[in-house]
C-alpha cells in the first residue's frame, strides 16, 4: 500500500476518533462505552497480562520517571538527524542561504534550554517556610478555595489556586498540571519556561517543515519534473503531480534500502545478483518517465 494512502487512512482514523470523543463527551455514552470495552477486554486478555499492563501504566503516568524525557530526546534527535541527512546537504548544493538552514538548529538549542529549565526548576512547591507567603498571593473566594482548607497529605494550609500533585507528592502553588514529558509539575514558578518550551518547539517544527517544503519545490523546478510524464499501472501516460512525487519519494527510499541489501549480500561473498533476480523498486511502471510533447 502506498505511503500516501496509509497517511490518509491514519489521518481519517484520527479525525474520526477526535469527533467521536467530542460528541460522546457531552453525553454518558462515552463512560458506558469505556466501561463496556474494559469488561470485554478483561474476558479476552489473561489476568496476569492485565496486571503487568496496569503496573506499566502506573509506572509511566503515576510515578516520577525519566522515560518520556528520553523518548522526547530520541524523537527530536531522529527528526534533526533526518533533516541533516536528507535536507541540509542537498540545500547547500542548491545554494540555499545558510542562515535559513541553521535556523532550525538555533531553535533546537533554545528549545532544549527551556526544556531543561522546565524539567529541573521548582514549580512553586509549598512548604512550612513559604506557606504564609503563598497564602497572601490570591484571595480566597470561599467557593472553590476555602480559607481554612488543609492538605491532608502535606498537613499544610492550602493557598488559593494551589493543588496537591499525587505524582510528585507535594502541594504546588497555582498548579496547572503534571507533565510527563518534563517529569515535573507545571506551576507558578516554571509556567513561563514551559510555555517558552512549547513555543520554541512549535517554531522549530514549523521551520523544519517550511525549509523541507521549499527544498522539495526547488528540487522539482531544478529537475524539470513538472514537465514530464509517467506510465501508470494501466499503461497510460499521466502528467506528474504532487501525489506521484510523494509516492516516488517513498519508492526512492525502497530503492536505497534494496541497493544496501544487495551490496551487503555481495560483500559476504554470496555473489552480486543480477538486477532482475531480486525485485527492486524500478520494476514498477512509475519509474518510466517521458517528456511532455510540445
Amino acid at each position: 500500500m502506498d505511503f500516501l494512502v496509509l497517511f490518509l487512512f491514519y489521518l481519517a482514523l484520527v479525525l474520526i476518533g477526535v469527533v467521536m470523543i467530542c460528541i460522546c463527551s457531552k453525553t454518558h455514552y462515552l463512560k458506558g462505552l469505556v466501561r463496556g470495552g474494559a469488561q470485554i477486554i478483561s474476558y479476552i486478555i489473561p489476568e496476569c497480562l492485565q496486571r503487568a499492563v496496569l503496573k506499566l501504566l502506573h509506572y509511566l503516568f503515576h510515578t516520577r520517571n525519566h522515560t518520556f524525557i528520553l523518548l522526547h530526546l530520541i524523537l527530536q534527535g531522529m527528526v534533526y538527524s533526518e533533516y541533516t541527512w536528507e535536507i541540509f546537504d542537498y540545500c547547500q548544493e542548491l545554494e540555499f542561504s545558510l542562515h535559513y538552514l541553521l535556523l532550525p538548529y538555533l531553535l533546537l538549542i533554545v528549545n532544549l534550554v527551556f526544556f531543561i529549565l522546565s524539567c529541573v526548576s521548582n514549580p512553586g512547591t509549598i512548604t512550612k517556610a513559604n506557606e504564609l507567603l503563598f497564602l497572601q498571593v490570591y484571595e480566597f473566594d470561599e467557593v472553590m478555595f476555602s480559607k481554612n482548607t488543609k492538605c491532608s497529605t502535606c498537613n499544610l494550609r492550602k493557598p488559593a489556586r494551589s493543588k496537591h500533585c499525587s505524582v510528585c507528592n507535594r502541594c504546588v502553588h497555582r498548579f496547572d498540571h503534571h507533565c510527563v514529558w518534563v517529569n515535573n509539575c507545571i506551576g507558578a514558578w516554571n509556567a513561563r519556561y514551559f510555555l517558552l518550551y512549547l513555543l520554541t518547539l512549535t517554531a522549530s517544527a514549523a521551520t523544519v517543515a517550511v525549509v523541507s517544503s521549499v527544498f522539495l519545490v526547488q528540487l522539482v523546478v531544478a529537475s524539470n519534473l513538472y514537465l514530464e510524464t509517467y506510465v501508470d499501472a494501466l499503461g497510460h501516460f499521466q502528467v506528474i503531480d504532487i501525489v506521484f512525487l510523494i509516492q516516488r519519494e517513498t519508492r526512492e527510499r525502497e530503492h536505497k534500502q534494496w541497493e544496501w541489501e544487495r551490496e551487503k549480500q555481495a560483500s559476504r561473498g554470496a555473489g552480486s545478483p543480477m538486477r532482475g533476480s531480486i525485485p527492486g523498486p524500478w520494476d514498477h511502471d512509475l519509474s518510466r518517465r517521458q517528456p511532455l510533447n510540445d
